[in-house]
């Protein structure tokens, strides 16, 4: 998923029996749609496993991104109990690993009370915040 769209999941079957509602998908996409037009970044999720190892991974999914240099990603896991951040180079100015590892950390918890859509939108909101005004 990709702030403004869910270009990531779109026209992808998994997506209908994956773990979030149509309204938690909404309340993603408009945090997404929210956390980039505040930050003039672009903040994208993937859900889904991730081929060991989970931060190698992430990195290459982050790659794979249109502006990999403007981009954070959150990948979740949650089969593999695994939460990675990835921020590009120009990112990561704006979010250090400080602020990353704090978001990280406030997911966890809600992932932990089985909310996941609820955990990526406030560690959105918190990422967001952190990297402040474009």
């Amino acid at each position: 998923m990709t702030g403004g769209s869910p270009a990531g999941l779109t026209g992808r079957p998994e997506v209908l029996n994956g773990p979030f509602t149509t309204r938690q998908l909404l309340r993603l996409d408009e945090a997404l749609r929210l956390a980039d037009s505040s930050t003039g970044l672009t903040f994208s999720i993937y859900v889904g496993d991730l081929e060991e190892p989970g931060r190698t991974y992430a990195e290459k999914l982050h790659g794979q991104l249109a502006d990999p240099a403007n981009t954070v990603l959150i990948a979740l896991s949650p089969n593999q109990r695994v939460l990675e951040i990835v921020t590009g180079g120009e990112a990561r100015r704006r979010l250090p690993d400080r602020a990353a590892k704090l978001a990280a950390l406030s997911m966890a918890a809600a992932f932990g009370g089985g909310d996941l859509a609820g955990g990526l939108v406030s560690g959105l909101a918190q990422l967001a915040d952190h990297a402040g005004k474009h």
